[in-house]
């Protein structure tokens, strides 16, 4: 499995408050980060699974979704989180 309890405390903690705060926006953001690299590497390797494609696309809704509500509210936040993350714009 290669998203463990472990991993997702250590996301948690780098990027939120504290590493039971599962709510927080960065932290969110951050996980969804791994996870949709860790998708494009899987579909480089298997460029006809359509399903793990639809999943990446999803995720990278809700991510999106999350980074337009920072903008909203906090744009420091956001531009922190971008460039801790190398997201593009």
């Amino acid at each position: 499995m290669y998203l463990t309890k472990e991993k997702k405390e250590e996301i948690f903690a780098k990027h939120s408050e504290s590493a039971t705060n599962t709510g927080s926006s960065e932290g969110q953001i951050a996980l969804f980060t791994f996870r949709i690299n860790h998708l494009t590497e899987h579909l480089k390797r298997n460029r006809k699974d359509f399903n793990t494609e639809r999943s990446l696309v999803k995720l990278v809704g809700k991510r999106r979704n999350i980074l337009d509500y920072l903008i909203k509210n906090d744009i420091v936040r956001y531009r922190e989180i971008i460039k801790e993350l190398g997201i593009r714009k």
